[in-house]
């Protein structure tokens, strides 16, 4: 798992934990259910093969 997944993990947790005092459960389970994803390595990190790609059509 990358940093940049590990970080927005983190930051979902966070979000969670926002949304639950704001009395907005669903929401809040829906954050925390897509950071056990990050986490679990179920999702694929493709933004630094995305960036290339674009670079590489940006240069021909």
């Amino acid at each position: 798992m990358s940093d940049r997944m590990k970080n927005q993990a983190t930051k979902n947790r966070d979000a969670a934990k926002v949304l639950r005092t704001r009395g907005k459960d669903d929401a809040a389970k829906r954050m925390e259910d897509r950071a056990d994803e990050l986490e679990s390595g179920r999702v694929t990190d493709c933004t630094d093969a995305v960036s290339g790609l674009i670079s590489w059509a940006f240069r021909r």
